[in-house]
């Protein structure tokens, strides 16, 4: 199930402890911040990135999840050989995965990961889970689940065949190859690799462009284009006429409208 929306606008403040969160010009960056183990997911970095994406929501125009050293998420923090044959997997994704997965996708303003390093396994499918990903090329993503006798989770058996393809998608779960950025760029698994030196302004400038831009329109982008998946085209035509009636009631499409006739950048106010 979904977050319920009060219970989300209720939650108190959190002393962040595995990431940091930050916001300026209408972006909230959050970063995960366990280096020593290449911010693999543990409990509390779940809770506490589920927790960050439902303030983000509320109070930033555009998101952006990085990573802190080398990797942007190594996956789940198996721990020893002790705790990680004692998981129970199924509970953990559940009780801890679905809700951060749900936060992140079903967040109200658009959402960039920006993965600086490794991505693997879960922390690949959290990298998928965003709306737009842009990767350095030096970056690399795996779903590496089968070589520990698993199956892709965190959402990635959902994302991989709609981003991928279903042959791409299969190969990739059987395989467990790492996938460069730039194949993944190339497969149309992610938006956009870009040279290591460029990365950070890149993303930034991307985020700036998000934060700056409808607010409105961009929250009903995602709503229509994820459920192109499940509808026939007459449904579809549906979904859009609704949506864009909704987009045509906010301020943004009249100040759009009003720049586009005065040949000037519009001035969007996020309503």
């Amino acid at each position: 199930m979904a977050p319920e929306r009060d219970e989300a606008q209720e939650a108190g403040p959190m002393d962040y402890e595995t990431i940091r969160f930050e916001t300026a010009g209408g972006v909230a960056l959050i970063t995960l911040s366990r280096p020593d183990v290449m911010n693999a997911l543990d409990t509390q970095m779940r809770a506490e990135i589920t927790h960050a994406m439902q303030v983000a929501g509320r109070e930033a125009r555009a998101v952006v999840m990085t990573g802190e050293g080398r990797a942007f998420c190594s996956g789940q923090d198996l721990g020893n050989r002790e705790t990680a044959a004692n998981l129970d997997v199924e509970r953990i994704l559940r009780d801890e995965y679905e809700p951060m997965l749900r936060a992140i996708v079903e967040c109200p303003v658009p959402t960039i990961a920006a993965v600086n390093g490794a991505a693997a396994g879960a922390g690949a499918n959290l990298a998928l889970a965003h709306d737009v990903v842009i990767a350095t090329e030096s970056a690399f993503f795996m779903q590496a689940f089968s070589r520990i006798g698993l199956i892709p989770d965190a959402g990635g058996t959902w994302a991989l065949p709609r981003q991928m393809g279903l042959a791409k998608a299969m190969g990739a779960a059987l395989f467990a190859d790492r996938i460069s950025a730039r194949q993944a760029d190339d497969w149309g698994m992610i938006w956009e690799a870009v040279p290591d030196a460029e990365f950070e302004a890149v993303w930034k400038a991307r985020a700036d462009y998000l934060a700056q831009g409808p607010t409105e329109a961009f929250a009903r982008i995602k709503t229509a284009l994820r459920s192109a998946f499940e509808n026939d085209l007459s449904d579809q035509l549906g979904v859009e006429a609704r949506l864009q009636g909704e987009c045509g009631k906010t301020r943004d499409f009249k100040e759009g409208v009003v720049a586009f006739l005065e040949k000037r950048p519009a001035h969007f106010e996020g309503r």
